[in-house]
């Protein structure tokens, strides 16, 4: 029986249902008693010596199921529901069954089975498909009939058609989707159906408890059963404890209500809400992970702003962890609704988990949406930090000429806002561009000056490190001496300062110096104390540039077993980062076994 739960007429009463399966089973209409209660003794009565299989098809909640029970008996039943009817669990000892959406085999599976041989023609437009629609059945049959309808078409032009936002919720206007959608969403109540608008407002993939409480504008014990009832009716998923996903079809849906049902002055609320959020809890999260970095002052909190911040750094990487995808969403987001301001104070919290990760893809995409976001607004603070940073991330990818016109850019936009510290950092960055173009004499020029103008700034941690860089590049001149006195004076103080990545990386120059003076013992002791201070400070791209540089070390005193073991460690990081560097140390590894 379907009970029609969610139909948009309503609900099929019990009683309706009663009348059905009693007549069903052999009784004439005249002998079924009027009352529900009644007709739910008949029923059990009828089913008490039978062996039934009975299917109530889309409940609304328990209560709509519990007078279609059987009673005393051998029957079985089967309900389905969008609700989780965790009453029948409760009371009636049901066994729920949560289905998920099909794999990517089954989905594939569906579309060659109304397609046929197109689905193995064009594999990757079929995969494209599958992920597009999110391996929901009812949108793949849908999108599965429109292709059949035209069987001439390559498979990669319905897949290019579905790439848009929206598109999707369009392209299953045949199967009524959106009329589909809307009987879940006219179940809730009023509170949950007001967040379920506002999530359309989220950038995805996944929100936390405390993002949903700032695009609510209330308290999280107030949006908590709200998002419950939103994961009841399978609205939203809770796919981790206190995390929720919400599949980009709702999305898409929700996105329609929220522009159709509340005003653009509630949206743009909602968005700067949600941007505070994200901002001042990357903020925080940014000073903790990176505590020598001179921090941008944020935009002014909102008295709304909900949510505590991470406590230490390690919770802090956590949090940027679990966040960096819909941090990254956000900042181009923030660019694209007018919030500019927001968007390149996000870009420069994430850029302090994206760095030390060798994640410089990413830091190259929300670093050039903050350029323009800053250059929108004529904000040459944010200009100039999104240059620098953005020419760091070029750097590392290779675009050497790209990185240097960024840092001249940012070197002047600082000299003309009288940003003494704002120049030595681009200084800094400048010593590491000219460092890998060869440019060994003025890469200690502009080192000499950064370091002047940390001085005069009275920033010793950013002098400590240019310590550290001016003795590497001492040592890459072949003046190991000079380097070990330099980074030996800018160790000191970055132990004084507790700054454990500063100290890591100065370890590696030195390392890098006891090994050209085959000092390998103490080459290997630097390294090694190097590699534990870059891992507990989550630095996993030096990490394993270090790691490579103690593989030298231990092979070049007989140590090749050890060798071998990091420079896998190593590989593995590499492999980890997507970075070609990867391809490098194994080569290393095999002339390590042939030589």
């Amino acid at each position: 029986m379907n009970l029609r739960g969610y139909d948009e007429e309503g609900p099929l009463s019990a009683a309706d249902a009663l009348q059905g399966f009693i007549e069903a089973l052999g009784v004439p209409q005249a002998r079924i008693p009027s009352g529900t209660d009644a007709r739910t003794g008949l029923f059990r009565s009828l089913l008490a010596t039978r062996r039934v299989l009975v299917v109530l098809d889309n409940a609304r909640d328990s209560a709509h199921v519990r007078p279609l029970l059987p009673g005393a008996g051998h029957s079985v039943v089967v309900v389905t529901s969008r609700e989780r009817l965790r009453g029948l669990v409760t009371a009636e000892g049901a066994r729920p069954l949560t289905l998920d959406v099909l794999t990517e085999q089954e989905s594939t599976g569906l579309l060659a089975s109304r397609l046929g041989e197109r689905v193995a023609a064009e594999p990757a437009a079929a995969a494209e498909i599958v992920a597009v629609t999110g391996r929901l059945p009812l949108a793949l049959a849908v999108v599965a009939a429109r292709m059949a309808d035209h069987p001439a078409f390559p498979l990669h032009t319905f897949a290019a058609e579905l790439r848009p936002a929206g598109a999707l919720l369009d392209a299953l206007a045949d199967g009524d989707a959106r009329r589909v959608l809307s009987w879940s969403a006219l179940a809730l109540t009023d509170g949950a159906a007001r967040l379920f608008r506002l999530l359309g407002l989220h950038p995805g993939p996944d929100l936390s408890l405390d993002a949903a409480a700032a695009l609510a504008g209330g308290p999280q014990q107030a949006v908590r059963p709200l998002l419950q009832e939103l994961a009841r009716l399978h609205l939203v998923t809770e796919n981790s404890p206190g995390r929720y996903l919400f599949h980009d079809l709702l999305r898409s849906y929700a996105a329609e209500l929220v522009r159709t049902e509340e005003t653009s002055t509630e949206r743009g609320a909602t968005l700067e809400r949600l941007y505070d959020h994200f901002l001042h809890h990357a903020h925080a999260a940014a000073v903790l992970v990176q505590p020598q970095w001179p921090a941008v002052t944020p935009v002014p909190r909102l008295p709304s702003h909900s949510g505590d911040h991470v406590q230490d750094a390690d919770a802090a990487l956590l949090w940027f962890a679990t966040e960096h995808r819909g941090l990254m969403r956000a900042v181009a987001q923030a660019e694209r609704h007018g919030f500019e301001t927001y968007s390149w104070q996000l870009a420069w919290a994430l850029t302090a988990y994206l760095a030390p990760h060798g994640l410089w893809q990413d830091q190259r995409t929300v670093q050039e949406t903050a350029l323009v976001a800053a250059e929108r607004v004529g904000d040459p603070v944010g200009q100039a930090m999104a240059c620098r940073l953005l020419a760091r991330a070029d750097n590392r990818l290779g675009n050497l000429g790209e990185a240097e016109s960024r840092l001249l850019r940012s070197l002047d936009l600082y000299t003309r806002l009288r940003d003494v510290t704002g120049q030595a950092q681009t200084l800094h960055n400048y010593v590491e561009l000219c460092y890998m173009q060869g440019r060994l004499a003025e890469a200690l020029r502009h080192g000499d000056e950064a370091l002047r103008l940390y001085r005069l700034s009275g920033n010793q941690d950013g002098e400590a490190r240019t310590l550290n860089a001016i003795g590497w590049l001492h040592a890459a001149e072949g003046d190991y001496e000079r380097a070990i006195e330099s980074c030996g004076q800018a160790l000191e103080r970055q132990r004084r300062a507790g700054d454990r990545n500063g100290q890591a990386a100065t370890l590696d120059s030195l390392g890098f110096a006891y090994h050209h003076l085959a000092r390998y013992d103490r080459a290997v002791a630097s390294y090694d104390e190097a590699v534990a201070l870059f891992r507990a400070s989550a630095d996993r791209y030096h990490e394993a540039e270090t790691l490579v540089r103690l593989g030298e070390s231990l092979a070049a005193t007989g140590g090749a077993r050890r060798a071998e073991d990091v420079w896998h460690r190593a590989a593995a990081i590499f492999d980890a980062l997507r970075d070609p560097e990867a391809d490098a140390v194994r080569e290393r590894l095999s002339r390590l076994r042939d030589p």
